[in-house]
């Protein structure tokens, strides 16, 4: 079994369902007592915001870079970044390692890819909304990605970092998600990637009228894959990582 390294702590309330769902796909294929092997670098949130906000991602991808450095020298044979918004520094912190970073966006899109869906909606901070780091990535997969209007995607934004990273969970704001839902299926959404990892704390597939893609779900189940089998089932591979089995 290959050691998985989790980036994380942006927020802790959705690494606590990385490290869970992980032991538990690993609990599911092998049986019996086993759980994953993996490491944790877990960021003081607070911290990562403010550079955030101050447009300092340079900054930001270094300290992550510098984490990512930290879990190979621990022995790590993969990086996840346990948050979609940070992945605009995926580039800069693949650059730090020799190990693959496992990235999210192309394991969302793999999901999306399978079940024949050509465009979709995207829901996530204003950071992951906004840059095109997100719908251009999907795009040269192949998908199309449209965000709500302004009004929602600051409200999307809000209920993020005020509710859902403290923990809190509010049928008003479930409701607003899913008018939101309802909208971008309008708009011809065939499906909604929830595109950052605390959204799938207050909805489900259950509440919508379109498949969602729990982004922390789906990370978390590739990181199983490629630590039981050592491969990244159709997904693209860094060059000169190989993906036979160990």
């Amino acid at each position: 079994m290959k050691t998985i390294g989790l980036i994380g702590g942006m927020s802790w309330e959705s690494t606590a369902f990385y490290y869970k769902y992980i032991n538990e796909g690993v609990k599911e294929r092998l049986g019996g007592l086993h759980s994953a092997k993996c490491l944790l670098y877990s960021f003081d949130f607070a911290e990562v915001v403010r550079l955030q906000q101050a447009g300092q991602w340079k900054r930001a991808g270094a300290l992550l870079a510098e984490a990512a450095v930290r879990l190979e020298a621990g022995g790590c044979d993969v990086v996840l970044i346990c948050t979609n918004t940070m992945h605009t520094v995926a580039e800069d912190v693949q650059r730090a390692i020799g190990i693959p970073l496992l990235h999210i966006i192309d394991v969302t899109a793999n999901e999306v890819k399978r079940q024949a869906i050509r465009k979709v909606g995207l829901l996530g901070t204003l950071y992951t909304m906004e840059q095109p780091f997100y719908r251009q990535r999907l795009r040269q997969l192949g998908i199309e990605a449209i965000v709500p209007e302004k009004a929602d995607r600051i409200r999307v934004h809000d209920v993020i970092f005020r509710e859902l990273c403290r923990g809190e969970l509010n049928p008003s704001s479930k409701a607003d998600y899913l008018h939101m839902i309802g909208r971008l299926r309008e708009q011809g959404a065939e499906g909604v990637i929830l595109g950052c990892t605390e959204i799938p704390l207050l909805i489900s597939e259950e509440d919508s009228p379109l498949p969602l893609f729990d982004t922390t779900f789906l990370h978390a189940n590739a990181a199983v894959e490629y630590a039981l089998n050592g491969r990244l089932t159709s997904l693209p591979v860094p060059s000169g990582f190989p993906q036979e089995a160990p």
